[in-house]
């Protein structure tokens, strides 16, 4: 590629996956947060809550300063409480679109442009017509929030798929099922779309093309990582975003190249998006005794790598 990767993009990163000790929405947030922020390679962060507010004024001013574009994390909050958004217990189901009200609110105090969500426990074939309108109409609530609560821009919402088999056995799920779950979001809310990410590719038994080329249209957000489904006893196991090239992973250079030709063919760099370019976050995360700036290291390098051979 003659261009540096700058010019079509901004490069970021997930803070809670990089520092999983900021992921409950406390801990040393701001101190881990300085150390991306200072890293110019990095054009973008994704955060996640914040419970003490003056730390989410704080992060702010510090993401302002260092001129870089964040992204709301609200997957965490939702993991982390087991809340589903396409729970058929209404009662449930409000508690999660309750809490992703937190999340827009919480977005709007840091300027982050894109909030990012995910659906809730697969609750197997039968249930899943049902289980699939409740995740519609709780999207669909989200996104009325954030249109209410708009400012001087509007917060997009994204939906991130996961696996639906290994690991947290989401709903959504398969890159078609995404797609029409976004089309009927947009029927009515135009600040919604999707979100990949190369670390669910190989959990979701799909191609690079027919991930990305189905969930082009709505696609605005972009993850880079890497997953693990060798030896169930490991801690990398499933969904856990080892480091590029960990021993028997699927991902490494070669495959970061081949994303990020597919996103270059099928347009997503050209796209009209939330954010000032279109983001593509590495989300790694050091397992048991690694360091998380190695970790960071060897993600820049693989990126690195790739793009050098684009």
């Amino acid at each position: 590629m003659v261009q540096n990767i700058e010019a079509l993009c901004r490069v970021g990163i997930i803070h809670p996956m990089a520092y999983p000790e900021v992921g409950k929405g406390e801990g040393p947030i701001l101190a881990t947060l300085e150390r991306l922020l200072i890293d110019p390679y990095f054009g973008a962060v994704e955060v996640t809550w914040m419970k003490d507010p003056e730390v989410r004024r704080q992060a702010r001013a510090m993401a302002e300063q260092a001129g870089v574009d964040l992204v709301f994390a609200g997957q965490p909050p939702l993991l982390s409480q087991k809340l589903d958004l396409n729970s058929l217990d209404a009662a449930a189901r409000k508690a999660a679109v309750k809490q992703c009200f937190d999340s827009v609110d919480q977005a709007y105090d840091l300027g982050a442009r894109i909030l990012a969500v995910l659906s809730g426990p697969d609750p197997g074939a039968d249930k899943r017509p049902a289980a699939t309108a409740a995740l519609v109409d709780s999207l669909k609530q989200i996104c009325r929030y954030a249109q209410e609560k708009t400012s001087d821009y509007q917060l997009a919402i994204s939906l991130e798929t996961f696996d639906r088999t290994i690991d947290k056995k989401c709903l959504i799920g398969p890159t078609t099922e995404a797609a029409a779950v976004a089309a009927a979001v947009k029927e009515e809310c135009s600040n919604f779309g999707l979100t990949l990410d190369l670390s669910h590719q190989p959990l979701l038994d799909e191609t690079m093309h027919e991930m990305v080329i189905e969930a082009i249209d709505h696609l605005i957000h972009v993850h880079i990582g890497n997953a693990y489904l060798g030896d169930k006893s490991s801690p990398a196991y499933g969904d856990q975003h080892p480091r590029f090239g960990f021993p028997g992973s699927p991902n490494g250079p070669q495959e970061l190249r081949r994303w990020l030709e597919v996103l270059i063919y099928a347009g997503y760099f050209k796209k009209n998006v939330p954010t000032s370019k279109p983001v593509v976050s590495f989300e790694v995360k050091p397992l048991p005794g690694e360091c998380s700036e190695l970790v960071i290291a060897s993600a820049k390098r693989t990126l690195n790598e790739a793009w050098a051979e684009l």
